[in-house]
């Protein structure tokens, strides 16, 4: 496993499987999600409080390649990287392992922007910081 800026460890729950007993291809985007916000809590960066605000964080494309199921019980973990893309976009790349065996079940990256109260794309400042200090530590 790859070093991560955030990691997340979760568990399927039963309701999450479908017919064939595996977890359905589109739960895997809830588990991507909630790391995504829980990162960016870790962050200060309350992805509420800017709903609130007007200020919308919204995902513009979702590349996600499947590698291996999981099933219910399985405990598993989210890894979480954060890379600007350019002025108005930013990448999630995140990986899933099965914790039992650290066997990769997927890959994504998560594209995405924000929209200010006008629905115009436009970087938060306090993303903007987040997005610097980071490059400066890098």
């Amino acid at each position: 496993m790859n070093d991560y800026a955030f990691s997340l460890e979760m568990g399927v729950r039963d309701y999450e499987c479908d017919i064939q007993g595996i977890v359905n291809n589109s739960v895997y985007q809830n588990y991507l999600e909630h790391a995504r916000h829980e990162f960016l809590k870790t962050a200060g960066i309350d992805f509420k409080a800017y709903a609130l605000q007007g200020i919308n964080l919204v995902v513009v494309r979702a590349e996600l390649d499947y590698r291996f199921p999981l099933e219910s019980g399985d405990r598993f973990l989210v890894g979480v990287n954060l890379r600007r893309e350019s002025r108005l976009k930013f990448a999630f790349y995140q990986d899933i392992f099965r914790l039992e065996d650290r066997k990769p079940v997927l890959n994504a990256k998560i594209t995405g922007t924000a929209l200010n109260q006008r629905g115009r794309p436009e970087i938060p400042v306090q993303l903007e910081q987040f997005f610097e200090t980071r490059e400066e530590s890098a």
